[in-house]
């Protein structure tokens, strides 16, 4: 068991979703955020919308994906006309859901073949969620054609790392480091506790 109580874990997302707003999103102008229903997902994804908006003076909008309604939802996105979309995909939803739920969203993603960067929340992408997901073609030929991202923990630096996501197969992905985000005390401390084994080096930042 985490040794955080659910209020820390929901404060973890928000010091999360701080960098990801400040760093992941901060080129863009218009951004959809796709979310499960759930607290920690949500934590996570208002505080990335709400630091976006206040650095970049962009839009933002937050939607949610539940079983039976993803089509909807993602055509709701698609007319809200982003540049970019973040799959905040994780939290306390049952992880075979929140896997379904994923690959559902960008298959219809891929019908739409609507042009947009596809940023992946880091849990989601760790479990094999996109490796997964293009076993499917249509999902395969769509994240081939589109700038795929993903952010992701150095444990061992103490770092978020914001990389680019290549996909030259069916079978493989790649990832290029665009760039390291610092992990300060505060943050480094609940990662560390949250993910138990794991050891989160920081800064004082």
């Amino acid at each position: 068991m985490a040794r955080t109580t659910f209020a820390e874990e929901v404060y973890l997302r928000a010091l999360t979703g701080r960098v990801v707003g400040s760093h992941v999103l901060g080129d863009y102008e218009k951004v959809a955020v796709i979310s499960v229903k759930n607290i920690i997902c949500s934590a996570t994804a208002a505080a990335a919308e709400a630091v976006f908006a206040e650095n970049t003076g962009g839009r933002a909008a937050h939607f949610v994906v539940e079983e039976g309604g993803v089509t909807e939802t993602v055509n709701q996105v698609i007319d809200f006309e982003p540049e970019a979309v973040l799959l905040m995909f994780g939290g306390e939803t049952s992880f075979e859901v929140t896997k379904q739920l994923f690959r559902e969203t960008l298959k219809a993603l891929a019908e739409a073949n609507t042009e947009l960067d596809i940023l992946v929340h880091v849990r989601i992408f760790a479990a094999g969620g996109v490796k997964e997901a293009i076993k499917d073609k249509e999902i395969l030929r769509y994240l081939q054609n589109n700038t795929v991202t993903v952010y992701t923990v150095d444990f061992e630096k103490g770092l978020i790392v914001y990389n680019e996501v290549y996909i030259p197969n069916s079978e493989i992905t790649e990832l290029v480091k665009i760039a390291e985000i610092p992990v300060t005390v505060e943050h480094a401390d609940l990662l560390n506790r949250s993910l138990r084994d794991k050891t989160v080096s920081w800064i004082d930042a």
